[in-house]
């Protein structure tokens, strides 16, 4: 008996707070999601890793030994030196590319990819000046893009999403829950088509050094907003029609991003999503929403009766005038 009333306790106290159990297996799958991506990462990363560190320090080693007449610590100075400018996207190399970071099509290159948040990070502002410059370009420019894109996908999603589905729903009376699940999936694979890996093959093609499955990384990694840098189009050594191809990527990534938010909306539309969804939501009570609509209420009469009385104040002070007018009025008539 005892045992029966603790099990129905514990399944109502389940209940009641449902939500909040949904939501603490959600952060903890997150935290172990993160764990197992960083062991992953860790395992597969780490020996190419300390492969690279030995085949660097012993070339650096036959360097040294190769011309004495060179100090480690002079090596490491010039090293130093390459590296940072690296970062900034200036290379030494003889083949590297003999093309300006910053000219046009490229400072539009690097915009688009500041107000998508992809920022591969290949190329950066040199002067204090360009960095400022860009804190208040991002500033504005990153909420204007959302915007931007919101309003785009919201009238695309109505013609490709909305109103496809409720014609197969109406015009030959199939389920709109399994018409929207075909349609989405359908999008998904258009798109991923369309976007990833006819795009990806083209890059295979122009990059010399790029095969498909780093092509299809590439455009992966720069539609989800990701942009690690590692591969970026465009920057090889006598690039053909740079400023054209520049341009023509600018135009992907903004189009694929598009795509990518559609597919996004049009997958968030299905029930089975929404219902999935409200599990980690907060419910609201019905007493709160009463006890909202009663204080609105009481804000809304206070406020009316104010205005009433604000009306009766400036009548009180306009009467006396009247009156006055009034009786000077009868009095004028009266002598007359």
């Amino acid at each position: 008996m005892l045992q029966s009333l603790a099990g129905s306790s514990c399944v109502r106290l389940v209940e009641r707070h449902r939500s909040a159990w949904c939501f603490a297996f959600l952060v903890l799958g997150y935290l172990l999601y993160l764990v197992f991506g960083a062991v992953v990462f860790s395992s597969v990363e780490l020996p190419y890793e300390d492969l690279l560190r030995q085949e660097l320090r012993k070339l650096k080693q036959r360097f040294l030994e190769e011309h004495k007449c060179l100090s480690e610590q002079q090596l490491e100075q010039f090293l130093v030196r390459v590296l940072e400018a690296s970062n900034y996207g200036v290379s030494v190399l003889s083949n590297a590319s003999g093309n300006w970071n910053w000219d046009f099509t490229s400072a539009l290159f690097f915009a688009s990819t500041v107000l998508s948040t992809t920022g591969y990070g290949h190329t950066v502002p040199l002067s204090d000046g360009g960095k400022a410059f860009c804190i208040i370009y991002s500033v504005i420019g990153i909420p204007f893009t959302l915007l931007f894109l919101t309003a785009v996908v919201q009238r695309i999603t109505v013609h490709v999403t909305r109103r496809p589905v409720l014609y197969f729903h109406i015009r030959w009376g199939f389920s709109k829950q399994l018409v929207a699940i075909i349609h989405a999936v359908l999008l998904g694979f258009v798109t991923v088509s369309c976007f990833f890996f006819i795009p990806a093959a083209v890059f295979s093609i122009l990059e010399d050094d790029w095969n498909f499955l780093e092509s299809f990384y590439f455009c992966f990694i720069s539609l989800s907003t990701i942009g690690l840098g590692d591969y970026v189009p465009g920057e090889g050594y006598n690039q053909k029609f740079r400023e054209l191809y520049k341009i023509g990527i600018t135009c992907y990534l903004l189009l694929g991003l598009i795509a990518m938010l559609v597919v996004l909306e049009t997958f968030c539309e299905l029930h089975e999503l929404k219902k999935f969804r409200k599990m980690f939501y907060v419910k609201k009570d019905k007493d709160e929403d009463q006890v909202h609509i009663m204080e609105h209420d009481q804000l809304s009469f206070s406020s009316i009766t104010d205005q009433a009385a604000g009306l009766k104040e400036d009548q009180k002070q306009n009467e006396p005038f009247v009156t006055a007018q009034s009786s000077t009025y009868t009095e004028g008539s009266a002598n007359n």
